[in-house]
């Protein structure tokens, strides 16, 4: 493979990342090139000794969606970065999705119960507006209890919230440096 052939290839994989950062990966590897030929090697031993241009998109774009998450606090931002750690490898499907769905599910389940525990005095409101013989001022006062545990379970469930974003990030930098072939120490 041409260092043209190589450049054109890792640029169109890279799509994903910012034009700008593109231009500083394409502009590394270019220099990668000149050195290397400067040295005496020939562009297919240098296309071959980097390895596919394909795998090495994925190594960045997984890299770069993992800084955005760690500076983003979007969903978005952690999903994107959970695929691509996904498309290293089929492996990593098994190991990095089974446990991020399972701790989505978590967090769903945990915030849509302190949302449902929030509203049962509304419940309670509705059904006596609805049905004025069966109100009882106990049941007042118990959903309004409830609701207390709602928004103890809410302040509970946005602390579980930022540490499963924070340990997600970390998993996921974890899982592209064992891809890559070692841990790195950041």
């Amino acid at each position: 493979m041409t260092k043209h052939t190589f450049l054109q290839q890792l640029e169109h994989e890279l799509k994903g990342i910012p034009a700008v950062e593109r231009a500083d990966v394409l502009h590394d590897y270019e220099e990668h090139f000149m050195f290397a030929i400067e040295a005496g090697k020939s562009e297919e031993e240098i296309a071959n000794a980097l390895g596919s241009p394909s795998q090495i998109a994925k190594e960045l774009l997984a890299n770069y969606h993992v800084q955005r998450a760690t500076v983003s606090s979007s969903a978005g931002s952690i999903i994107r970065a959970t695929w691509a750690v996904i498309g290293l490898s089929f492996f990593n499907l098994v190991i990095v999705l089974g446990p991020a769905v399972g701790v989505a599910g978590v967090i769903v389940a945990g915030w849509a119960t302190a949302l449902a525990l929030g509203l049962s005095p509304l419940l309670v409101i509705v059904n006596a507006v609805v049905h004025p013989s069966t109100f009882l001022l106990f049941d007042l006062f118990f959903s309004l209890a409830i609701c207390g545990l709602g928004i103890f379970l809410g302040m509970g469930m946005l602390y579980v919230t930022k540490l499963a974003k924070n340990a997600s990030i970390s998993y996921l930098k974890y899982n592209v440096s064992l891809v890559k072939g070692g841990l790195k120490h950041d």
